[in-house]
């Protein structure tokens, strides 16, 4: 079912999407080589407790899922698309790292990603980063009230596109609120005109995911977590909660 929020509800949600974009901006200071996944989790961690807020991936646990995810963030580096559990694998000059953060605050919930390099960037990865970062844009650009959900997925895969990007299949964007999932679904890749209609009060999660080697194909590693691309290419994913609005969309998850 899809939940229309009130205007007051959108406000609330600005503050979960606050504290997420704060605990995305202390993740990527604190990235560097030599720091582990497992230390940015600490550092979003305490950007969360400060707030007061709780993490919606901290326990989460979907039905694919062989155990509760163990973290308040996703950390996937280089071929790993989403989903990424943080370990103790210590950063390296040239990593390309895509970092998901969720937070709950009131009762509603904010929802947003970066991916970025560590140290020296390659073209490629500065290639992928910006049509990523174009696509979400995009998306964006298209929560407008007289548009369509496949607005949104058409803006969105025709950067992919143009590129020769692949998406990640059976993944997307989704509705958000009271709950960090929740109806409507936002494919990356969708016809123009078709699917839910926008109107004022329907927040979502867009979300681009996209895979350097063109192939919308990937794999999950044994931790029954992690999505990796299956030809080995480095892949980006970024991320913001959006609400519709008449004024145009706002986005709720800037710091």
């Amino acid at each position: 079912m899809v939940e229309i929020k009130t205007p007051a509800g959108v406000d609330a949600m600005r503050e979960a999407g606050r504290v997420v974009g704060q605990a995305l901006a202390a993740v990527r200071a604190a990235a560097d080589v030599g720091v582990s996944l497992r230390e940015l989790d600490g550092a979003a961690r305490a950007v969360l407790d400060e707030a007061g807020a709780t993490s919606p991936f901290l326990g989460y646990r979907p039905s694919f899922a062989p155990t509760p995810f163990p973290a308040v963030i996703c950390t996937s580096v280089n071929d790993a698309v989403v989903h990424g559990i943080p370990t103790d694998y210590r950063l390296r000059d040239g990593d390309l790292i895509g970092v998901d953060c969720g937070a709950e605050l009131d009762g509603w919930a904010g929802d947003a990603a970066v991916t970025f390099t560590v140290g020296t960037p390659r073209e490629d990865d500065a290639a992928l980063l910006e049509a990523t970062r174009r696509a979400l844009d995009a998306g964006i650009a298209a929560a407008v009230p007289g548009n369509r959900i496949g607005d949104i997925s058409h803006a969105i895969g025709r950067v992919a596109d143009e590129g020769g990007y692949g998406v990640l299949p059976d993944y997307g964007g989704h509705g958000i609120g009271r709950r960090m999932h929740e109806d409507p679904s936002v494919p990356n890749r969708g016809r123009p005109g078709r699917g839910y209609p926008l109107r004022p009060g329907l927040v979502l999660a867009i979300e681009p995911m996209f895979l350097a080697g063109g192939l919308d194909a990937y794999a999950t590693a044994p931790d029954g977590w992690t999505l990796r691309t299956t030809d080995g290419s480095r892949a980006a994913h970024m991320e913001h909660t959006v609400a519709i609005t008449e004024d145009g969309p706002r986005v709720l998850t800037l710091p």
